[in-house]
């Protein structure tokens, strides 16, 4: 799933480490994220959402990734 983390860490001036302990999870969840091979839990998305002083949503690219996935599998019933 793309997300804004990257983004909004390197705006803010954070590590990666700094970043995961404001949120207490590993560094490498961290980079996990950033690198689209890990989707936050909602819990994980809602911390760093507020660390960022951003929504869920905007962090997550909800209505972007709604947008691909959509496209991908098309229209179901």
């Amino acid at each position: 799933m793309k997300t804004k983390v990257k983004e909004l860490r390197t705006g803010a001036g954070m590590t990666q480490q700094q970043l995961a302990e404001r949120v207490r999870v590993s560094a490498r969840t961290i980079i996990s994220i950033e690198k689209e091979q890990y989707s936050p839990s909602l819990m994980l998305a809602y911390r760093m959402a507020e660390v960022f002083g951003v929504t869920v949503e905007e962090l997550c690219c909800l209505r972007e990734n709604l947008e691909m996935e959509d496209r991908k599998y098309g229209d179901l019933p």
